[in-house]
């Protein structure tokens, strides 16, 4: 993978144990690294992070209100099943909000972020003729995606995007073996990239609608 797109498994210094357990779990739970249905164990998950249940818990809690863990009395606690139902629901709304959040990352994002964005164009450009999994190009698009929601510079249409990127994610993932390749779908993130970064609000809310809506149809496909 290039420098230019960090790994998904990466926390950013400063977060407290419980953040830093709650990105943890979470990308694992997207990435199905965590199987539906498998359960949440906090005290295995501690020893694992070598840190106290407590965070764990907090963590759990969380992740809880992201609808990827669920909690039942003297049962315990585990990773929620995919549900395909919900991919008309959650592609409707990120058909909404995916080419407002590209919209506003066009005309919101600093030089710093106009720049960071075209070094991970260029990063999406270097990967064609590569031979990355698909496992590996879907953190590229959870990554990308979090990009542009972070330059949109609203944190609150930053929140929302990303839980529902998150359901998606999952769907993606949990289809991934009968895709016949991601590889178009993630080359696609390279021209939205330069888009922003460009400042063309325009052409920038077109291609992510065209991209949320590419992603149902491939999926549509295989059911």
């Amino acid at each position: 993978m290039s420098a230019a797109l960090e790994a998904l498994e990466s926390v950013p210094q400063g977060t407290s144990l419980a953040e830093n357990a709650y990105l943890l779990l979470r990308d694992r739970l997207i990435m199905l690294d965590i199987k539906p249905g498998d359960p949440i164990n906090d005290g295995q998950i501690a020893a694992e992070l070598g840190i106290g249940r407590t965070p764990v818990r907090e963590a759990i809690k969380r992740l809880e209100s992201d609808h990827l863990v669920v909690s039942y009395p003297r049962r315990g606690t585990f990773a929620t099943g995919v549900d395909i139902t919900q991919l008309a629901e959650v592609s409707e709304i990120r058909e909404l909000l995916e080419p407002l959040a590209s919209r506003k990352a066009a005309r919101m994002a600093s030089p710093a972020m106009r720049s960071e964005l075209r070094s991970v164009a260029d990063a999406i450009r270097d990967l064609e003729g590569q031979d990355n999994s698909s496992q590996e190009l879907m953190r590229y698009d959870i990554q990308v995606h979090r990009l542009i929601y972070k330059a949109s510079a609203n944190a609150h249409l930053e929140d929302v995007l990303i839980r529902y990127d998150n359901l998606a994610t999952r769907i993606w993932c949990h289809m991934l073996e009968k895709m016949p390749s991601v590889s178009g779908h993630i080359s696609e993130h390279a021209e939205l990239l330069t888009a922003i970064a460009d400042g063309d609000e325009d052409r920038a809310a077109e291609l992510a609608l065209h991209h949320v809506v590419s992603f149902e149809e491939t999926i549509r496909k295989v059911l």
